[in-house]
């Protein structure tokens, strides 16, 4: 084995990012209209849009599905050999294929050429051939050639993988404008994910909403320190009745102890209050309670009904679960 140092290892790194980056900034230049029309025939497509490809392609193909399926376009990944032995009828008239093969050769995807015509579907093809067999057969053309792959043998798929993935990207990315498809169709896509948790969730979903520390206006500072430590929220709710009073923090609590020292223990709750503590809805998107922490630099919010009466706490730690 070679032993390499780190200023080669370091060289062979920065070699590779920079034939990557040259290749798709070769293939930005010379992007085209035929990019224009592969777009506008998926957007046209009442199906799904089908993507195949073998080996390094196949992964990269599956890759892109994923990439368009999440962002608004329905695609799933076919893989060719799969499809010639009995799953083309997962392919529907009113689908759109995209098949990926860098020669523009590979056998298994050819092979499945002359079903996709003969059933009426709309052929893209992403090589890096003009001239290859898949190329000419296809409705659309897609070129992805770039000049070397950075791989020191110029054998394994490095800069060619990395040029199909980034078109990939650009079709998602064109989709998801032409679609209109916002942060909030992304979070239905991803109701498992923190952005979806943000955007859908209400505050009242997991807000809490039982054993709040919750002391009147004339609490002592005694009972006041034992309701803060036993309720966990770092702040005590003043309530007269039903009616929001404010709240006082540990924060406020230490400060009086340094300013107030000889009166502390003669000192009731509302006397140190913040009056006119921050509130949100019960109903409130999480995202919207994110949002007012932020802005006033709070870690918590009171969550209140229609009729400002308390129905809970929300705090930031609630919501970056």
């Amino acid at each position: 084995m070679n032993s390499l140092s780190s200023k080669e290892i370091l060289d062979l790194a920065r070699r590779t990012l920079r034939i990557e980056s040259a290749a798709l900034g070769r293939m930005a230049d010379s992007i085209d209209e035929k990019f224009v029309s592969a777009v506008d025939r998926i957007l046209e497509c009442r199906g799904k849009l089908i993507i195949t490809g073998m080996g390094k392609s196949g992964l990269v193909g599956r890759k892109i599905a994923a990439t368009l399926a999440s962002t608004g376009t329905p695609s799933f990944f076919l893989h060719p050999g799969e499809a010639f032995h009995g799953d083309l009828g997962m392919i529907s008239t009113g689908d759109v294929v995209l098949a990926l093969s860098y020669s523009g050769e590979t056998d298994e995807v050819l092979k499945i050429v002359p079903f996709i015509h003969s059933n009426g579907n709309v052929l893209i093809s992403m090589t890096g051939n003009a001239e290859s067999t898949l190329a000419k057969n296809s409705d659309i053309h897609l070129d992805v050639a770039v000049e070397e792959e950075a791989c020191i043998l110029h054998l394994a798929p490095t800069t060619s993988t990395t040029a199909q993935i980034a078109l990939g990207d650009a079709l998602a990315v064109a989709l998801m404008k032409a679609r209109d498809f916002t942060s909030l169709d992304f979070a239905r896509l991803h109701p498992g994910g923190s952005l979806g948790r943000r955007l859908l969730m209400t505050v009242g979903n997991v807000m809490r909403s039982h054993d709040l520390p919750i002391v009147s206006p004339d609490c002592a500072a005694t009972d006041m320190i034992h309701t803060m430590s036993r309720g966990g929220l770092g702040m005590i709710i003043i309530l007269d009745g039903d009616r929001i009073e404010g709240i006082v923090t540990d924060g406020d609590i230490r400060r009086a102890m340094e300013s107030r020292q000889a009166e502390f223990f003669n000192i009731r709750a509302i006397d140190i209050a913040t009056r006119s503590p921050k509130t949100i809805g019960v109903g409130a998107k999480l995202i919207e309670a994110e949002k007012m922490m932020t802005r006033h630099k709070i870690n918590s919010l009171l969550v209140t009904d229609d009729e400002g009466v308390l129905r809970g706490v929300i705090q930031i730690y609630d919501i970056k679960l």
